[in-house]
């Protein structure tokens, strides 16, 4: 279906095996100082858009490639990071493809399901995923579903037997897609709350008992919710990959949660997303050469050892993949089955 050859969220996520993936995948070597260059950013400030609210993954990568990424530039630009969320990302996308300097001084981190939203047609696309330049990947993801504390719900068949009221971030974040698709695919009866502004503010409702669950990355949950885990306050139902993450046994993945073959399909294209993870692009028409220096100096970033220390300390995933990867595996979502893209389209709807 999606020819996707890059490392995936099932395996472990530790320094060591994102650093063997990486060096399979990039295509460019060398400090971006070593290319050819112009004088174009010395002295300018770039600005990284991130399409979420302050505190989930989103904004903690975006804030992450700001802080190294200018060393590894010609002129050693500053770079500064702006939240612009809205519409589970589609505000600060749809403003870099449409509004947003053409130059390199504009970037952005946006939701991981962007491509797929576009081929999709979801309300609020303004946007063609494959025009926008990528720069690289900092990681796959590996998102789950869970309930709280104060939450009847603690399995996914509990919630196939109740209705689960969960939070949702906007129309085309995974927060609200995900849950669609197993209501209509797998018989769950979440009930999507929107308005949040980001996962941290929606798992921050599911404790409180605003709501009953949320979506979060595995990894975000581990790191900042390893007490409430071990007590069992939270309940995982579900993970969005296509194969049990070896930290999580025994939670089911959404396409084993499909009850018919066309639906798994689907849930499977869906789940696609995932490979995206937290991406970083420049709008269409930046001048080849300027995408290549960003291209550049993000392969090198990723082997300063001071940024390979940050990562290590705080233990987030990284699961790197070059600039030509992804804009190769973003063209390549356009080629899945119009069937399976239909179907999905008219449950999202």
């Amino acid at each position: 279906m999606i020819d996707v050859t890059g490392p995936r969220v099932r395996t472990p996520c530790t320094l060591k095996a994102g650093l063997m993936a990486f060096a399979g995948l990039i295509v460019m070597s060398g400090p971006a100082t070593a290319q050819k260059t112009d004088d174009f950013f010395k002295g300018r400030t770039i600005s990284i858009y991130i399409g979420f609210a302050p505190g989930g993954s989103y904004d903690y990568y975006g804030r992450l490639v700001a802080r190294f990424l200018g060393r590894h530039l010609p002129g050693n630009p500053t770079i500064v990071t702006q939240n612009m969320p809205g519409a589970g990302s589609f505000l600060a996308a749809n403003f870099l493809y449409n509004a947003a300097p053409r130059d390199g001084t504009a970037l952005g981190v946006v939701t991981q399901t962007i491509a797929l939203e576009e081929a999709l047609k979801t309300k609020g696309v303004q946007y063609r995923s494959a025009q926008f330049n990528w720069i690289g990947r900092m990681t796959a993801i590996l998102e789950v579903s869970l309930t709280g504390p104060k939450a009847h719900a603690r399995t996914i068949e509990d919630a196939r037997k109740m209705e689960v009221p969960v939070a949702g971030t906007g129309s085309g974040s995974p927060s609200e897609g995900y849950p669609k698709l197993l209501n209509a695919l797998a018989g769950t009866k979440f009930k999507i709350i929107s308005g949040y502004p980001g996962s941290t503010q929606g798992i921050m409702a599911a404790e409180a008992g605003e709501v009953d669950g949320g979506l979060t990355s595995w990894n975000t949950l581990k790191r900042t919710r390893a007490a409430s885990l071990a007590n069992g306050e939270f309940s995982l139902l579900v993970q969005y990959a296509l194969q049990r993450h070896p930290d999580l046994p025994n939670v089911p993945t959404i396409v084993e949660l499909g009850q018919t073959p066309e639906a798994k399909k689907i849930l499977s294209f869906y789940a696609s997303g995932a490979e995206v993870g937290r991406s970083l692009i420049a709008p269409p028409g930046v001048p080849p050469e300027r995408v290549k220096q960003m291209r550049a100096g993000f392969d090198a970033m990723l082997k300063d050892p001071e940024f390979l220390t940050e990562v290590e300390k705080t233990q987030v995933e990284f699961q790197p993949a070059s600039g030509e990867f992804m804009q190769k595996l973003i063209a390549d979502t356009a080629e899945a089955p119009r069937a399976v893209i239909d179907a999905a389209q008219e449950i999202l709807k």
